[in-house]
């Protein structure tokens, strides 16, 4: 069993990733850290987690962990992936892992230094329709792919949260935009050249609110729109010579609703409907990354592919600050 050290008490992993740690087969939490210990013991306690610890620093040079979960605000991620590496453990980060294409070269660096995994939490890589939209587009199901087309976008101006700080790593492309150009780059196996973009932000808060983005990837396009202050939304739809497939929950499975892919025919007279009752994309993902970490065969989310995720991240918003096109 792969242990995981929590590094944070932050929503996501107390929801979402611990549990489905907890769930999975080949790895478990074995202990906690917080700046404040009674908040570390007290979801030790919550999850049956053997060991808590006051500080990031007490856990990571603890013997009682292989591997760290990173959720703390995107500002932090770098430095404490780059810590737990020097330290020599694994480490899953939740995404983005990274603000900027350089800093994912330094944790290459750190990655290759220490010998030990890194990997950036797209869970969208493990789900069931993410893989079945790969399988469909290898196999020609909608003939040639010639558009894709994307939305992501919920309401929130709440000043105290993350998404909308920039010192913390806020912004609707670091924490949305990156869905629709990961899954994009995923399932069709291609990149892009060069990218046109709005960006739009908040007078006040100072950070991206809404992109609206064309991307050339040669025998296809790609365009999207994401925001943080609009009426919450989700689609992708992959659009061929030969018919078309629409994703309904593209990416918060078995939160915004039915996990399941629509796969029409050329002239819109027939359609299947795949559907994925029990995704658990988070378990998924946790048992592949314990797979990588003890030197299986796995195919996990590597830091190159964060790189170039980023890199078209990088792009988008230099786009967005002139028109025309923009290089990858």
């Amino acid at each position: 069993m792969l242990r995981f050290g929590i590094l944070s008490t932050a929503k996501i992993g107390r929801e979402l990733v611990v549990p489905a740690i907890q769930d999975a087969e080949n790895c478990v939490v074995t202990a906690f850290a917080s700046r404040d210990f009674a908040k570390a013991r007290a979801l030790a306690d919550r999850f049956g987690a053997p060991h808590a610890f006051g500080s990031y620093e007490e856990m990571l040079a603890s013997d009682v962990i292989d591997a760290i979960y990173i959720p703390l605000p995107t500002s932090q991620h770098v430095e404490w992936s780059i810590k737990a590496a020097e330290a020599g453990k694994h480490v899953l980060c939740e995404k983005p892992i990274a603000l900027n294409a350089s800093e994912i070269e330094a944790l290459i660096a750190a990655r290759d230094r220490n010998k030990v995994l890194i990997s950036e939490a797209f869970m969208v890589t493990y789900a069931p329709v993410w893989l079945k939209v790969r399988e469909l587009l290898r196999e020609k199901a909608i003939g040639e792919l010639k558009h894709v087309q994307g939305a992501f976008t919920y309401f929130n101006r709440d000043p105290s949260n993350m998404r909308n700080i920039p010192e913390l790593g806020g912004g609707a492309l670091p924490d949305i935009g990156v869905y629709p150009t990961i899954t994009t780059r995923f399932v069709t196996e291609k990149e892009p050249f060069k990218v046109q973009a709005k960006v739009e932000r908040d007078p006040g808060f100072g950070t991206d609110i809404y992109s609206s983005i064309k991307a050339d990837f040669g025998s296809f396009e790609l365009t999207f729109y994401i925001a943080t202050q609009m009426a919450a939304r989700q689609v992708m739809v992959f659009h061929g010579t030969e018919g078309y497939i629409e994703v309904k929950s593209p990416f918060n499975a078995n939160r915004w609703g039915a996990e399941e892919i629509e796969v029409a025919n050329q002239n819109h007279a027939t359609s299947q409907i795949f559907r994925f009752p029990d995704s658990r994309q988070y378990k998924r993902q946790v048992e592949t990354f314990a797979r990588a970490a003890k030197g299986e065969k796995a195919e996990v989310v590597t830091l190159e592919n964060s790189l170039l995720n980023q890199k078209f991240i990088d792009a988008i918003y230099r786009a967005g600050g002139h028109d025309g096109w923009e290089a990858v």
